[in-house]
């Protein structure tokens, strides 16, 4: 099925993440905006390696490889996080930082141990969070926008909620809060992903194929 939305109804996209956390951010955001009725990403479909070099390499493979399996416009996005002191790592390799299969709390120790032992320690600890989000539809079409948040890295993780890295990230626009002492509606108001999916969501009211 092409998945092109008909007048008054809404555009049905796929998810490309097997991340619940991820998936469920992308529900409560991208739903909210309307005009999109979203699937869970199929049990069948096998993992896609992320083998690009940028995020938006990343997200292509996977809307790419999920619009492919489903024949159904599918919602990709990776996101990464720049680190002033550490050349802009983690970056590409975010999820995956302290290795293949590493936890979110692997990543965090990671992250301040890197930051720990820096030439620059003890300086700013600047850093930005980066997420591109992308639909691809089945007849090769896309549409894809980029979300930023400008911040700093805590020195040591704070809250409960969120996911990744939210415990050490405090974003210049919030009030010394890191993301996972947000409630979520404070957090997808300034986040990376927040502003990528919002802004997708404009795109796709005004660009998205018709029949």
């Amino acid at each position: 099925m092409s998945g092109v939305a008909q007048p008054g109804m809404p555009l049905v996209l796929v998810m490309a993440t097997a991340n619940h956390d991820k998936a469920a951010e992308i529900r409560q955001i991208l739903g909210a905006a309307g005009g999109v009725r979203l699937l869970p990403r199929p049990a069948d479909v096998p993992d896609v390696e992320e083998t690009g070099d940028t995020l938006e390499a990343n997200a292509r493979l996977k809307a790419v490889a999920l619009s492919a399996a489903t024949g159904t416009p599918a919602v990709a996005d990776d996101t990464g996080l720049e680190v002033d002191a550490l050349g802009g790592a983690p970056g590409v390799r975010s999820s995956r930082y302290a290795g293949e299969g590493a936890t979110y709390a692997d990543n965090v120790a990671k992250l301040l141990a890197e930051l720990d032992a820096s030439p620059g320690r003890g300086g700013p600890r600047r850093a930005r969070f980066r997420t591109v989000v992308m639909v691809r539809f089945p007849d090769g079409r896309e549409v894809w926008r980029e979300g930023v948040v400008a911040g700093t890295v805590a020195e040591t993780p704070r809250g409960e909620g969120g996911f990744g890295y939210d415990p050490v990230f405090v974003p210049d626009e919030g009030d010394g809060r890191t993301f996972a002492e947000l409630r979520p509606e404070e957090k997808h108001a300034i986040s990376h992903r927040g502003r990528a999916l919002r802004a997708l969501a404009e795109a796709l009211r005004r660009e998205a194929p018709s029949t």
